[in-house]
């Protein structure tokens, strides 16, 4: 919408200037622009219109191409691109996708649980690991998987900028769970206050009232005048997949030779292409042509032919 206003004051501009000339060409020349200037007002409306529209929209976006595809984060900084995210399951040992499924979030944080439970429901509903990468991590996710048979493994989102400050992180504050507090890197214990401290009761705050204030490391630790550590109240959670997480130091380097095999191959057969059907339901459908076939390949490349035609007859 600037750029159009732009370019009808700068038509205007030219107008202004054509009807100030007395030659039949600048005549022709004004008749020229009043089309362009109609023209561009015109698109104007329409964006207006486009604007109203996106506004509407629940997730404040509109494509043209496709009503169902959104914009997807990507791996470069600021960028994304409108489609689908493709989410799949894959066993460790024959690289087979037990499960997949398409959605139009431009984000994995809230597919960690829903995949896991397809993916164990898929292999026969038996105790399983889930690993995925840091993508995946929400502590409601994980808590969802508790008592379920699946264990996750997921890193957790670094968003703390203070080592970049050169400041503690809040992987230098050692919780005791027996003694319910914190262990500074000053030695010192950091206890639980008595109110938590959002409206919906979920944080606990653990601080020191009067330790930080002489303390020799408070330049390295906070501005604040005392520091105070965040505890979310379902955090012994993400303690046991953190001490899960630390016992298989291999389990990131398993997801990615495990999970990104499938992806790769599907692109080399696909090539530059991308899905070539439009809509949710009929994006989903290409992709499970797309698991069947590479499914059927792998099972022809661990049985061979002959076994796998008598495996579907019987």
């Amino acid at each position: 919408m600037e750029q159009v206003d732009a370019s009808i004051a700068r038509y205007l501009r030219a107008l202004d200037r054509a009807d100030r000339e007395e030659s039949d060409v600048a005549e022709a020349k004004s008749i020229r622009l009043k089309e362009k200037i109609a023209g561009l007002r015109r698109q104007m409306r329409a964006l207006k219109v486009m604007e109203q529209t996106v506004q509407d929209a629940p997730d404040q976006q509109v494509s043209l191409t496709d009503p169902d595809a959104r914009s997807m984060a990507t791996s470069g900084k600021g960028t994304a691109t409108v489609g689908y995210n493709v989410q799949i399951a894959v066993d460790t040992e024959h690289h087979l996708i037990v499960a997949h499924e398409v959605i139009n979030q431009g984000y994995d944080r809230h597919q960690l649980a829903p995949m896991a439970f397809n993916a164990q429901q898929a292999t026969g509903g038996e105790p399983i690991t889930a690993l995925a990468d840091r993508g995946y991590f929400n502590g409601d996710q994980v808590l969802s998987c508790e008592g379920t048979g699946v264990a996750p493994v997921v890193p957790k989102t670094l968003t703390s900028g203070n080592t970049k400050r050169g400041l503690f992180t809040g992987q230098d504050f050692i919780y005791d769970a027996e003694k319910d507090h914190y262990t500074c890197p000053a030695g010192q214990h950091l206890t639980r206050g008595r109110v938590r401290s959002d409206r919906s009761g979920d944080i606990d705050q653990y601080r020191h009232l009067t330790a930080c204030f002489t303390c020799p490391l408070k330049p390295r630790c906070t501005a604040e005048k005392v520091k105070r550590v965040k505890r979310w109240k379902h955090e012994d959670v993400l303690d046991v997949m953190q001490d899960r997480l630390d016992r298989m130091p291999e389990a990131m380097g398993v997801r990615r030779q495990t999970v990104e095999h499938p992806f790769g191959t599907l692109k080399a057969w696909m090539g530059a292409t991308h899905f070539l059907t439009r809509t949710l339901d009929k994006v989903r459908t290409e992709m499970s042509l797309h698991v069947l076939a590479y499914n059927r390949k792998r099972m022809i490349t661990i049985l061979g032919v002959g076994p796998l035609i008598a495996a579907i007859r019987t």
